[in-house]
């Protein structure tokens, strides 16, 4: 007997599935669009720091001191991530962290100071902190496990667009206003993203904060609604979060040196003018921008037709890091201004691929009720490359023979680290793995 054929799905089924994935990726933009903003806070140190400097009278040790401890608060913040989740829904403890930012970088406009500069980026580290696994956590409670890798990059992808769009517009401010005036352009940013987000902003069906009224008719929602808690200690020690930690450390200290130095690289290094250097800013984005979109819409579309988690979460972005670390090792060697830009621009992007696909990779390992405190916790380790990486390369550029030759010497030992540490994920972190060892005890 013949098989009947299915029945496709009805008209008014289809437009709603069409409306919930248009709603999913509408409040996954507006996520994005305050990463965007986190990021442009961020990198405006990097834009202004010349001008600055030469206002302060501030040697190149000192912006990378400011640059690093920034990133101290920033990692003291980030484990704030899961009790600001209990404490707050998304949509006030977002609003209050970005609000936050737009008031403590006002201070330094009133009294120009390096204290005030320095106590500024502490207060603005720490509110940043929770910021991207509070966004990842958004994210995620619109799209499935298996289909969050696209949706994290688009979130990571915020960093890059910053400094596509935004840091060429700061600069340009930078050059013609005054320093001053970028760090206004930057409040009044902030500002009219909090009207989008009250307006727009509800969580999604996934990871529901009120449970009182799960969506069951997802299965994912059953299965977070069911699944209980497990001790910290135990997702914390798994190898996947700890030989992953290390990995987007030595990624994120990359990160940070470019935020903090590379438009000064670009200017007093490779000799361009002070608004090229703010524009070329953007190369290295538009780099990672591509590798990551790509590679992590290659990776969900992987994952459902049954790839496993491990080859394409954490051996196709380890072996980019490797590449990027034998291309900034051998950045000492380059004498020509536009080869250095390209090889800072292309392992950049090669490098920060894993943000998104580790970040999905992590959240597998640990209960869907857990997923901000285990994200905080992971993204507040990753900081940690912040904190030395910034002022080793201020070091380094003081101690150098010429800026050029520092800052070549400091990405070079960040490559070095980076493809050590690219190596240890790809010998000891499996997800699915780590998922059975997490998951399948009990809690005590």
């Amino acid at each position: 007997m013949a098989t009947p054929d299915l029945a496709p799905p009805a008209s008014g089924e289809t437009d709603t599935i069409s409306r919930s994935r248009r709603r999913a990726w509408g409040m996954t933009t507006l996520l994005a669009a305050l990463y965007v903003i986190n990021y442009a806070d961020k990198a405006v140190l990097g834009i202004i720091a010349q001008p600055l400097a030469k206002e302060l009278g501030l040697n190149a040790s000192q912006i990378g001191l400011v640059g690093s401890l920034f990133f101290l608060t920033f990692t003291i913040g980030g484990f704030f991530a899961g009790a600001l989740n209990r404490w707050l829904t998304l949509r006030w403890a977002l609003l209050l962290i970005a609000v936050i930012w737009g008031v403590v970088m006002l201070p330094l406009l009133v009294v120009a100071s390096f204290a005030v500069l320095l106590g500024s980026r502490l207060l603005l580290g720490l509110a940043e902190g929770p910021t991207s696994a509070l966004l990842h956590t958004g994210a995620y409670s619109w799209h499935p496990p298996a289909k969050r890798g696209l949706p994290g990059a688009l979130i990571s992808s915020g960093g890059s667009l910053a400094k596509i769009t935004i840091a060429p517009l700061l600069a340009y401010i930078t050059v013609t206003m005054g320093w001053r005036a970028a760090l206004v352009s930057l409040a009044i940013l902030g500002t009219l993203w909090c009207a989008v987000w009250l307006t727009l902003w509800s969580e999604g069906p996934y990871l529901q904060s009120d449970t009182s009224h799960p969506d069951t008719s997802h299965p994912d929602v059953a299965e977070a609604d069911d699944e209980p808690t497990v001790p910290w200690s135990r997702i914390f020690r798994t190898r996947t979060f700890i030989s992953g930690a290390l990995l987007v450390m030595s990624v994120y200290a990359l990160v940070t040196v470019v935020l903090t130095w590379l438009p000064s690289y670009f200017e007093v290094g490779l000799g361009y003018t002070r608004l090229q250097a703010g524009s070329m800013f953007a190369f290295p984005s538009i780099a990672g921008l591509a590798i990551m979109l790509s590679s992590s819409a290659v990776a969900d579309r992987l994952l459902t037709r049954g790839a496993r988690s491990r080859v394409v979460r954490i051996i196709v972005p380890a072996i980019g890091v490797l590449i990027c670390g034998a291309l900034l090792f051998a950045l000492p060697i380059v004498a020509t201004p536009i080869v250095a830009v390209l090889i800072v621009s292309v392992g950049y992007g090669l490098a920060t691929s894993v943000f998104p696909l580790l970040n999905a990779a992590i959240s597998e390992i640990c209960p869907p009720r857990q997923i901000a405190g285990t994200l905080g916790a992971f993204l507040a380790v990753m900081a940690l490359g912040g904190l030395i990486a910034p002022y080793a390369t201020g070091v380094i550029v003081d101690a150098a023979s010429s800026p050029a030759a520092g800052y070549a010497t400091a990405f070079r030992a960040i490559g070095l680290v980076a493809a050590v540490c690219a190596v240890l994920a790809l010998i000891l972190a499996n997800p699915e793995r780590d998922r059975r060892l997490v998951r399948g005890r009990s809690t005590p």
